[in-house]
């Protein structure tokens, strides 16, 4: 179905986005957002009377065959290089290619709408030759809830990685900490790509940060002192968590993220990656969903700063 044959509620518009790409718009009661054909890509949520919950680079590209940064990118089939085809694109397909909006609703005051990708001579070129599809449901409203649905369409078992690259918003991420992880086995992605034991207390950022936390479905908080806020990550039929922060060297020679930036933003990311990929037969599909809710004011604040 096509975006125009669609029965649009009030409170949904579509139009030309940035990059001239095509953006739906949505304006609720509950809350608002922007959702990005282009990867099916979520680069703004508001809830009603909050502020914006998302982090976006102003140095975004908004282009055919790139990746938006910030928002939510959907990575899939796989998280990272894929092993042993260098020319395959970082985090593959799904995030640089357009889905189709299949279905947009009102539900009570939150909004919903249905993206899907199928899989096409592009996709099958890609170095992943199978056949499946993707449903992305995003709800809007006073919490926003994304689950993603794959769907093996062809007559062999396929392993695929997936996750919701999310990028939080923050005051200051050295008054940022993440908690819900005390014990988690954690892959260090900058130092040890071997799973080690957890640490007991909550994740802090005092330097670079990119950690792969597997074999948990425990949901985790980002407490943003800064601004006196915190946002639940409530997830489902997920087992690893991607928690990362580029800091100043990494993202100064990033030519899509602001030098600056990076002193506002963290990522905490709902996946299944590395030992936690999903084998998918024929015939059957996995969904993996999360919920972001915000809490605010907090109880109290870190401590450590960024330097």
């Amino acid at each position: 179905m096509t975006s125009s044959a669609l029965d649009l509620p009030p409170s949904v518009r579509i139009g030309p986005g940035s990059g001239g790409l095509t953006v739906v718009r949505v304006a609720s009661s509950r809350g608002s957002a922007e959702v990005y054909l282009h990867g099916a890509q979520i680069t703004s949520w508001v809830p009603a009377g909050a502020d914006p919950v998302l982090w976006l680079s102003a140095a975004s590209e908004f282009a055919a065959g790139s990746a938006i940064r910030g928002g939510v990118p959907i990575c899939f089939p796989w998280f990272g290089p894929l092993a042993g085809v260098p020319s395959a694109p970082k985090h593959g397909f799904a995030r640089l290619v357009d889905w189709t909006l299949d279905d947009v609703r009102a539900d009570g005051d939150d909004v919903v709408l249905v993206l899907v990708l199928r899989d096409s001579a592009l996709t099958r070129a890609s170095a992943w030759p199978h056949r499946f599809e993707a449903r992305y449901t995003i709800t809007v409203g006073t919490h926003l809830t994304l689950s993603l649905d794959v769907a093996n369409t062809g007559t062999a078992t396929f392993t695929f990685e997936e996750a919701l690259h999310t990028y939080l918003s923050v005051g200051d991420i050295g008054a940022t900490e993440v908690r819900g992880l005390d014990g988690a086995p954690f892959a260090d992605q900058l130092r040890d790509p071997q799973a080690q034991p957890g640490e007991a207390g909550p994740v802090r950022f005092t330097a670079e940060t990119d950690r792969v936390y597997l074999a948990t479905a425990a949901a985790a908080t980002v407490v943003d002192g800064a601004s006196a806020r915190s946002v639940t990550i409530d997830k489902l039929g997920s087992r690893s968590t991607v928690v990362w922060n580029p800091w100043q060297a990494k993202a100064a020679a990033m030519a899509d993220f602001g030098a600056d930036e990076w002193t506002q933003m963290v990522c905490v990311e709902t996946c299944n990656v590395k030992t936690d990929a999903v084998d998918l037969a024929p015939g059957s599909s996995h969904t993996m969903s999360v919920t972001l809710s915000i809490d605010q004011p907090l109880p109290h604040q870190p401590q450590n700063r960024a330097t």
